[in-house]
Parts: structure tokens; sequence; C-alpha cells
């Protein structure tokens, strides 16, 4: 096969593949001609069921075993008829009384078999020369004319009609329908697609075109069970109806490799140690005599071309268009991503997850539990104002110190509020354990507080004594 490498001025030069002329020959489920590579053995008892079909074998049978059935039937069907002809004239006793002009045979001249053998040949044939004919004084020639027409009759209807089946099977209409020799994989609308190209060379079309594809590639079930060449279906459209082919120029069949597609785990690396066949199927209506026409082929891994895409055939030329076969198996290659639809997925699901937004001012201690805050925000909404307020900054108090202002009015305030927390220090054991380790620590810092308070109390009066010695007596006094 051939494949074409784009050059920076838009112009095309096929090339072929690196390793083509080493590619190695394995064996093929159906071949690139559609003949089927299975053979039936070990039949047994059940080769009778062939008779039972006599005519739809000679059919299916090859052309010289067609030939050679119809030219020894009519040979075994003339002999045998001229020799019971022969025979009656024998036992008559016609061939030694012959000549005699007084004498009335059952047939006349007939003197022996080569005479007997040319009066069925003419009889068979309603040829009648006229010289040999049966008299009215035989009965059982008359009997053996009457069982010649019928045999005859018979074996005409059914070795005539066999060869005109034969001649008239649309087999031969598939030799004018094209299939690319490869199968590419490239991007299309933005979707990882497996594609192959079909055409028809006749201008008679093919009416309901409909095209199938089948991956034939063996596996092993989790039960341990082997299916060798087990057969999957290729979605190539059938939801859409992209499927029904108007099959007036070469088309371009595109299967989408998604999650469902059992080539979504297929990279550009794998497809080299891979072994599967891709079995195409294209049915249709021949136009001119109305019968079903079925064209096969099929593609190897060894044929699948990873970063290709078909160079186009169709030209606008004056009033029509211009189909150019030339370049019908013709590639070029394209970007294109080297990874599985998988592994892509998981890249971009992973880098949305990196790009996310994320406050930076907030950590992730402090999410989860605001996410607690908000499964226990009826509960807390049972609690004083003051203890609401200090439980939504309950995060920041073991961060930072606490302020204490010099006013004794400010101290007081916050020992209350502090003193509050600490009478409702008892929880009730629906809480959970994050809660009080919180609640702990706030009753702790209380108690350091309260601490400190009491301390700036006792050294107060010292402080306002030292004070008073210091001032004038009448400033003092008051």
């Amino acid at each position: 096969m051939s494949a074409v490498r784009r050059k920076p001025r838009d112009e095309y030069q096929a090339v072929g593949p690196a390793g083509s002329s080493t590619r190695r020959e394995r064996q093929r489920f159906v071949d690139k001609n559609g003949r089927c590579n299975v053979q039936h053995g070990n039949l047994g008892g059940e080769s009778s069921r062939y008779l039972s079909d006599l005519f739809t074998t000679l059919v299916d049978l090859k052309w010289r075993w067609n030939l050679l059935i119809f030219l020894l039937t009519y040979t075994v069907a003339w002999l045998v008829m001229a020799s019971m002809w022969w025979g009656i004239a024998y036992l008559r006793g016609d061939l030694h009384r012959a000549r005699d002009n007084t004498y009335s045979p059952c047939v006349a001249n007939v003197y022996n078999f080569p005479s007997a053998f040319l009066f069925f040949i003419e009889t068979e044939a309603t040829i009648g020369y006229g010289h040999r004919y049966i008299t009215e004084r035989c009965p059982e020639g008359i009997v053996l004319f009457l069982f010649q027409s019928l045999l005859g009759s018979i074996v005409d209807a059914f070795l005539i009609g066999c060869m005109f089946i034969k001649m008239s099977q649309p087999k031969k209409r598939a030799e004018t329908l094209m299939f690319s020799r490869a199968a590419v994989i490239s991007q299309r609308d933005g979707k990882l697609c497996l594609m192959f190209r079909v055409g028809n060379l006749r201008n008679s079309h093919m009416v309901s075109a409909q095209i199938r594809c089948k991956l034939i590639k063996s596996r092993q079930t989790p039960e341990g069970e082997f299916l060798p060449l087990d057969q999957c279906e290729l979605d190539v459209g059938f939801g859409t109806g992209a499927d029904q082919l108007f099959l007036v120029s070469p088309l371009t069949i595109c299967h989408e490799i998604n999650s469902k597609s059992p080539f979504f785990c297929l990279s550009q690396r794998s497809l080299r140690s891979e072994q599967f066949e891709i079995v195409v199927i294209l049915e249709g209506i021949v136009e001119t005599t109305g019968m079903t026409c079925q064209a096969r082929t099929s593609y190897t891994e060894d044929e699948v071309l990873w970063g290709h895409r078909f160079l186009p055939v169709m030209s606008l030329e004056d009033g029509f268009f211009r189909v150019d076969y030339s370049q019908f198996h013709a590639t070029f290659e394209v970007p294109t991503p080297p990874h599985s639809v998988k592994e892509q997925e998981e890249n971009l699901a992973l880098s949305s997850l990196l790009n996310s937004p994320v406050d930076h001012n907030t950590t992730r201690r402090e999410q989860v539990h605001l996410l607690d805050c908000m499964d226990t925000a009826g509960e807390k909404n049972k609690l004083p104002f003051k203890l609401q307020k200090i439980s939504l900054r309950k995060e920041d108090l073991p961060r930072r110190p606490l302020r204490m202002s010099a006013g004794k009015t400010e101290k007081t305030c916050s020992t209350g509020d502090l003193l509050e927390i600490q009478e409702i220090s008892p929880m009730s054991d629906d809480e959970d354990s994050d809660d009080r380790m919180q609640l702990k620590a706030l009753q702790i810092n209380a108690e350091a507080l309260t601490q400190s308070t009491g301390d700036l109390e006792l050294q107060k009066n010292p402080l306002s004594t030292c004070l008073e010695d210091d001032f004038p007596g009448n400033l003092g006094k008051k």
C-alpha cells in the first residue's frame, strides 16, 4: 500500500510504508477479495444434508465441477435412453428384419445401436428428420417415448436452471465495488476515528446499500474461557443512519473510537503488538437485476495506519464531478496524538483537576471544617449569640494571641464572654470529637485569659500607691 507525505506547497508525494517489504504474512479469517478461509471437516453423518438441498449444492460448486456434472448428466441420459430404444428393437427382432419391406417394426430404419442413438437425439431435440419414426404397432415404444419426454424436461430444467443461476449470481458485481487497501486512524471533528474508503466503479447504483464492520479477535473471559476469533460489532453510524450509503462516489466510512469502542485502549504503541482483523461487509441491491449483492474485505493490524488520512479524489469539472481513482488508496500523514482515547481522557481529567481555582487563604482543614459546620448549622443556631460569634472564629484563636486592652471595661467583657464558654463546656453525646477538641481549646484559652486578667488586677494597687505618694498634698487627698 502507498502513503503520501504532504509538502510545504500543499503537494502530495506517494511513499511506501516503512518495512513493507519485510511485512509478515499471517493467516486471515477473510481474504482481501472477500473469500472466507474456513473449511468444514469431520462432518460424519451430516454430509447427507448436502443432498437434501441438491440444487444449492450444485450452485455452490466451482465452475469446473458444474461443467463436468452438466456434460456427464446429458451423456449418461442419452446413452441410457438410446440403449432402451435399442433393447426394444432387439427384443422384437426388428434388427434382423428391418430391411424387409413387408415387415412393420417398432421404430422404422433402426438397424443397430448408432441408429437407435440417432433416433433418440432426434426425438429429444425435436429435430425430426422424418427418416426414423415410431409406428402404431409398438405400444411399448409409445410408453418409452412419454417417459423420455418427461425425463428430458426434468433434466433440462434442473441443469439449465442451475447454470443460469450460477451465471447470474451477483458475486461478479462485487468485483466493481472497491475498498481501500488500508484503514487509517486520525482525528475528525476533534475525535479519534478509524476510517476506510469504499467506492463503486459502475454507473449503476447500489440500492439500499448498507455497511457493517466486525472485529475478529481472540480473547479470554474473566472466568477463564478462551474465545478464538470472537466477533465484536464496530459502530459505523448505526444509531445515526450513517451506515446507509448513497454510493455514487467514493465514501469514507468512519468509526468513532470512544468508551464503547473495542479500540478504547488502543494507542500507536500498542497497535504494533495487537492481533486483530476488521471484516467489512457491504450489502445492497443491484439496480439492473434486483438481486442482493454482498462485498467483503478485511484489514489486519498491519494494514491500519496511525496518523494518516485519505487523499481527496473528487474534483469539480465543467458541469460534472470527476473521481480520480488513481488516488483512491493514497493516504498522507497528519498530526495525531499517539495516545489512546482512554489515556487522553485521563490526562484531560487530571489537568482539569490541577487547573481548578483554589483559595490559597483557606486551608484544606478549614474547608473540611466549613463543611462540618454546614452539617451542624441547626445545632449551632441554638447557642447564644456570643458563643456563635466566637465559634465562627475558633479556628483563628489557637493561631494568634489574644490582645488585651488596657481598659477595665473591655477586659471585663472579654472575661465575661469566655466565662460563658466555660459554663457551656459540658457537651452532649451527639457532637463529634472534633467539636469537643475545639471547645476544649477555647476553654483552656479562657482560663489563661482569666488568669492574666487577675494578674493585672493585682498589679493595679501597687501602681496606684506609688502614684499617690508623688502627688502634692491637696491632690493626694482628692
